[in-house]
């Protein structure tokens, strides 16, 4: 039987942050496993709770959601962080993509909405409010240009194109024939080429650079 997926929240406001606790625990498939008003114990709350999936707000105390996304990634690289907030500026949407976020919704989005983004971000997906997805794609149809070489292997290029279809690590390794380890190895590899921190960000990069068929 499939395992629940962990959540863990960052919220600062006391009524969201209980209602959407309240929503988790109520949602079949969901184990809620905290949540904070604040991310100045991130480090020490991810090494402890070992969430699958963190919803995050930006505008928190002491530590921006934005920082914070970067930190988590750093503890726990393969949590899929979902940024959850009011503010749909370029400016934050790409800071939040390049410091590893893999899903960014608006606070108005419906309940129903949300806990499907989470189980869509789980699944390897990348889920955006329609708003904040047609900035990006307008990004990117304005930067795109010809493809560079990065010396990507073509077994990174095999691996590419499975977080481009939103495979997870698990389903590449059996596609492929190779171990998880082998996979999150070629990832690191793949990331450090690209000079990105995210799966989000690298597969924007592979689209807006055409780097794969």
């Amino acid at each position: 039987m499939e395992k629940n997926i962990r959540i863990l929240i960052y919220e600062d406001n006391k009524d969201l942050r209980e209602g959407m606790s309240f929503l988790l625990q109520a949602t079949e498939g969901l184990d809620l496993v905290g949540a904070f008003p604040d991310c100045r114990q991130l480090k020490e709350q991810l090494s402890s709770l070992w969430p699958d999936v963190i919803l995050m707000d930006i505008d928190l105390p002491a530590i921006s959601g934005i920082e914070a996304t970067a930190m988590a990634k750093a503890v726990l690289p393969e949590v899929q962080v979902l940024m959850l907030t009011v503010f749909d500026d370029e400016d934050r949407i790409f800071q939040a993509i390049r410091n590893g976020a893999s899903g960014y919704l608006l606070k108005h989005t419906p309940p129903s909405e949300i806990i499907d983004a989470i189980f869509d971000i789980h699944r390897g997906g990348s889920p955006m409010t329609a708003n904040v997805a047609r900035k990006v794609l307008r990004f990117f149809r304005e930067e795109s240009r010809p493809a560079n070489d990065y010396h990507l292997s073509p077994r990174e290029l095999d691996i590419l194109r499975g977080l481009m279809k939103g495979f997870s690590y698990k389903l590449i390794a059996e596609d492929l024939d190779i171990s998880i380890d082998t996979v999150r190895s070629h990832i690191r590899s793949i990331y450090d080429k690209l000079q990105v921190n995210s799966k989000t960000e690298a597969v924007l990069k592979a689209i807006r650079e055409r780097l794969v068929d």
